[in-house]
């Protein structure tokens, strides 16, 4: 990884082990448990943002060991699940509540998750979180965030193709009230089929309202905004987006329990929104080979994101991102290769940035 400001490249070879064990279902009940451990292999030529080495530029894998997963679940009521204890969650595009998988310690969260699906095509959930176990470790000042935290997410499809989802998210933030808010919103998702049963219209459009909530001292009265219409064919999808998160001048839309990397570009330059917001216009097309061949399951990605400020209209900067791809299923397990770059050109936020991943995984 490089970044212009910083004379120093970054360099990480980390390793991710995980070891766990799920029970199958008895009475109703069912449990899982998974410990995992954050290794550095070699010299530590980065800041992992608890190793002081901050001449370098980060790549936030920091070295740990902790309880990945820890949760006992309850399904013996009709068309209901509970579950309780650490637990991954991720709620609809992850934009406002994810597991952050990219990273190599997931965002997990402890509390209590229940699911009902009795409505006809509808899915009720509520979630109840004390404390988030976020991705940069114990070790971190604020690598865990205790919370007084409600989640409700109703989702319904009897409009089909059009999947209607509304959400209220209530997050009361110990040590960081400025995280404390109130969002509201409705999403609208779907794909629909054309006479050529290869095509499909796809499309997302959302709206979410946030205000300040529980000790928050802030005034905020803050809007999301999200339209993303797009095409598939085949193994084809090509998607057009313009998403706006609101500044005041002061504070940012927040987002913090969101998969974070999965928006705005994978150089992670606005994990928090500016305070005069953020206007991200963007293209992204992807592809999947299903010919019987050499490069079946073969994954392309592109996006190209152009940003630039909600309020005053300041260009922020552009990037692009490129990925590919490609599972292997063997009789041990499953094999998994990625490689991704990402390019940001800093115009009046941040600086120049370029970064490389190279993936592999393995599980069993």
């Amino acid at each position: 990884m490089r970044t212009a400001s910083i004379t120093e490249d970054a360099n990480a070879l980390t390793l991710r082990t995980r070891l766990g064990y799920g029970t199958g279902d008895w009475q109703g009940f069912s449990a899982a448990f998974a410990v995992e451990n954050i290794s550095a292999l070699g010299s530590e030529d980065y800041n992992d943002t608890i190793n002081g080495k901050s001449t370098f530029p980060t790549i936030a894998d920091p070295e740990t060991t902790e309880v990945d997963t820890a949760w006992i679940r309850y399904a013996g009521l009709p068309d209901t699940s509970l579950t309780y204890g650490r637990q991954k969650v991720v709620l609809d595009n992850a934009r406002f509540v994810g597991n952050v998988g990219f990273r190599q310690n997931q965002q997990t969260f402890d509390g209590l998750v229940a699911s009902n699906s009795s409505l006809p095509k509808t899915t009720l959930i509520y979630g109840y979180v004390y404390n988030v176990n976020r991705i940069f470790g114990d070790d971190a000042t604020l690598g865990d965030l205790s919370t007084r935290t409600h989640l409700f997410n109703v989702s319904n499809t009897s409009f089909n193709p059009v999947k209607i989802t509304g959400y209220g998210y209530f997050l009361d933030v110990h040590r960081v009230a400025s995280l404390s808010t109130r969002t509201l919103g409705l999403r609208l998702s779907g794909k629909h089929k054309m006479s050529n049963e290869d095509f499909k219209l796809i499309y997302a459009v959302e709206y979410a309202r946030q205000n300040d909530y529980a000790d928050n001292t802030a005034s905020i009265s803050l809007d999301y905004k999200l339209l993303e219409p797009g095409i598939a064919w085949k193994g084809l999808v090509v998607k057009a987006g313009y998403e706006v998160l609101d500044g005041d001048g002061t504070t940012g839309f927040s987002t913090p329990l969101a998969t974070l990397h999965a928006f705005q570009g994978f150089t992670d330059k606005f994990l928090s929104t500016p305070a005069n917001g953020i206007e991200d216009k963007y293209l992204k097309a992807g592809y999947i080979f299903s010919a019987d061949n050499a490069l079946k399951g073969v994954k392309l990605g592109a996006q190209y994101h152009d940003l630039e400020a909600e309020a005053g209209g300041a260009d922020y900067g552009s990037e692009w991102n490129v990925s590919v791809s490609k599972g292997y299923k063997t009789d041990f397990g499953g094999l998994g290769l990625a490689l991704k770059y990402a390019d940001y050109d800093a115009d009046t936020f941040a600086t120049d940035t370029q970064k490389l991943w190279l993936t592999m995984s393995y599980k069993y």
